[in-house]
């Protein structure tokens, strides 16, 4: 039964909202947050929290308030002591993102404006969630290995603070600024699957903690937020670079899907995957490994050649990251430690000038079929 308006499977450029934060420009390649060009962002030396005040304020924060905004977000970095209790009883074979998940619903227990829907409140339980989702993911990386959790250090940024809480020790300068950029670029992309997940859950006026496991578990899918593990896996895989053209040649005839390439938005190259490309073959020079590096290159030439694809943000993040000695079951997880900025500032937007979020289907199935009593069925 057809509706008047045109059905697009997916809902493909149907514009389904208005919002100020992220303009994804797919013609020109362009990524814009509240205004400012990703790669000025990126160039100028931004933090992830100059990025995050950005998203929240729509402005870029003068340095008293960026002070005062990166203070407060370091001093909530520290779980709740019935939240970290929890991440003892999960099995320590549990995906990386369900534990992610289930812990943030958690968090929502347990957080002190549980109950005041106020916009001063929610900015306060975005504020825990930006500091908090890191602390997640590290501290249930090292539970896993049979190690403590660590004690942030208030004086580290965003960035640092996640490689000291994972490993125990400062990152070096090289990885503190590859990993700050990669949080920018992750930081939102407009309504991607996992922010309308928030948005829908937001838009009946559900809390935070809701919104946000929402959109957790969507970013967890292999066609989300888990391509870049996928890549990594592929790259393992094909073990070495003289063997990259012909086994995605192979995997191509076969019809298999090569994951890292292509975007719904994008039809020229991904801005974020300009910055990564030079991030993945800094990271490789620096450990004295360059093959993922190299094999990316020989399989995004290749790809382009044949099938006319360019990279996205997942290609080279997964090489970039596996070269900073990061396991490959975290590279989702650490694109949600970033993506929480985007999706906390698309539940406030939502919150602020709220309507329930509401489509409708196009219904294919049958009418009029006669009733028939249970008796002579």
């Amino acid at each position: 039964m057809a509706n008047e308006t045109t059905f697009k499977a997916g809902l493909e450029d149907v514009i389904a909202n208005t919002s100020e934060i992220c303009f994804v420009d797919g013609k020109e390649g362009r990524l814009i947050y509240q205004g400012y060009d990703v790669h000025d962002l990126v160039n100028g030396g931004s933090s992830f929290e100059d990025v995050v005040y950005l998203l929240w304020h729509g402005k870029l924060p003068t340095k008293s308030e960026l002070d005062a905004f990166s203070k407060e977000l370091a001093s909530q970095r520290e779980l709740p002591e019935e939240v970290l209790k929890f991440l003892y009883t999960i099995p320590k074979n549990a995906n990386a993102m369900a534990v992610l998940r289930t812990a943030v619903s958690n968090l929502g227990l347990y957080d002190k404006d549980d109950g005041d829907e106020s916009i001063e409140a929610n900015v306060r339980k975005a504020t825990r969630l930006v500091a908090q989702v890191p602390t997640i993911v590290t501290s249930f990386e090292r539970i896993r290995q049979g190690l403590e959790p660590i004690q942030s250090d208030p004086s580290l940024s965003a960035a640092a603070s996640f490689f000291y809480q994972l490993r125990g020790e400062k990152p070096n300068e090289f990885e503190e600024r590859a990993f700050n950029t990669a949080l920018i670029l992750h930081a939102d992309h407009e309504l991607n699957a996992s922010t309308f997940s928030a948005r829908v859950t937001a838009g009946t006026l559900s809390d935070m903690y809701s919104a946000i496991t929402s959109a957790i578990g969507t970013l967890k899918g292999p066609l989300h937020g888990g391509a870049n593990e996928q890549v990594m896996r592929m790259l393992l895989e094909i073990g070495d670079e003289d063997k990259a053209q012909g086994w995605i040649k192979d995997a191509l005839d076969h019809k298999r899907k090569i994951m890292g390439f292509g975007h719904r938005v994008y039809r020229t190259e991904d801005p974020r995957a300009t910055h990564l490309r030079r991030l993945s073959k800094e990271a490789g020079e620096l450990k004295g490994e360059t093959k993922w590096f190299q094999m990316s290159q020989t399989i995004e030439q290749y790809v382009k050649e044949t099938k006319g694809l360019n990279p996205n943000v997942d290609f080279y993040s997964a090489s970039t990251y596996y070269a900073m000695g990061i396991a490959t079951h975290l590279f989702t997880p650490i694109f949600a430690c970033s993506r929480i900025s985007g999706w906390t500032a698309h539940v406030l937007e939502q919150y602020k000038n709220n309507r329930l979020i509401r489509p409708r289907a196009e219904y294919v199935g049958k009418v009029d079929q006669k009733y028939v009593p249970l008796n002579k069925r």
